[in-house]
Order: C-alpha cells, then sequence, then structure tokens
C-alpha cells in the first residue's frame, strides 16, 4: 500500500511541517487527526480491521479534507 502521510505527501514542506509541528498546537492538532485517520485506512486495507465500503469512504473523504486543511495551513 501507498503511503500518505504527510512527510510523503508534501516533502518540499518537511521543516515547515516540522516547525509547525512543535510551535503551533493547532497544526498539531490537524497532523495528529490526518494520521490517525491515515493509520486506520493502513488497518483496514491490510485487513487488520473491518469496515464497511461506506465507512471506509467516509473515513477517504475525511482525510482529503484534512490534507486540504493542512496544505492550506502550510501554505499562508
Amino acid at each position: 500500500m501507498e503511503k500518505h502521510d504527510l512527510l510523503h505527501e508534501f516533502p518540499e514542506l518537511q521543516d515547515k511541517i516540522h516547525e509547525l509541528k512543535i510551535s503551533d498546537a493547532h497544526f498539531r492538532k490537524l497532523f495528529d487527526e490526518y494520521h490517525e485517520i491515515e493509520h486506520q485506512i493502513r488497518r483496514i486495507n491490510t485487513g487488520s480491521e473491518i469496515a464497511n465500503d461506506k465507512f471506509v469512504h467516509e473515513l477517504k473523504a475525511k482525510l482529503l479534507f484534512r490534507k486540504d486543511e493542512i496544505y492550506a495551513y502550510l501554505n499562508k
């Protein structure tokens, strides 16, 4: 399965991601939520967790929304 963590998604913004994780509580919350959703999707895709298609679709939509929110935050 392809990695979708933020450092793979935005390698050019790695330094800014690291800086904001340390200095900005709101960004840290967004970052943690993104990775929690991403890990849950990975567990479902590998069979470690079971979920119906509707739930998986909702998780993926939530992940994309959070990713867009983080990208906008990174480019303020």
